[in-house]
């Protein structure tokens, strides 16, 4: 059974474990870990983690940025360990972020998945 979730701020001391579940979630398609860190210390960026108990299971990253006098949030990257993948985690991190996003004054997000990424797609459209 998996405890309660949290979702917390993330930073650059959870680089080694964030590049570690990068990896296990995208192999190939992996940001570097030097990517990874770019993205934790820029200065628009939302990071998040999510814990069950003292274990990161899961992290979003977004940005901000302005287009056409339009401040837009672009998630980045959404990564849920496999083990703990359809428990509404990725929801959890997703609703985090557009709640931030929002706090922000965001008013369009965007974000990108492989045609053939069914569970991801799957989660967006919730």
């Amino acid at each position: 059974m998996v405890s309660l979730i949290i979702i917390e701020v993330a930073s650059v001391e959870h680089l080694n474990k964030l590049y570690e579940i990068e990896k296990k979630c995208f192999e190939s398609e992996a940001f570097s870990k030097k990517h990874l860190y770019n993205l934790l210390i820029h200065p628009n960026s939302i990071n998040l983690i999510a814990r069950s108990g003292k274990t990161i299971v899961g992290f979003i990253i977004g940005i901000t940025y302005y287009e056409d006098n339009m401040l837009i949030g672009h998630i980045l990257t959404i990564d849920v360990l496999p083990e703990y993948r359809r428990r509404g985690i990725g929801a959890k991190l997703l609703s985090e972020i557009e709640k931030i996003f929002m706090e922000r004054g965001v008013l369009k997000c965007r974000l990108e998945a492989r045609e053939d990424n069914t569970a991801a797609i799957s989660l967006y459209k919730k």
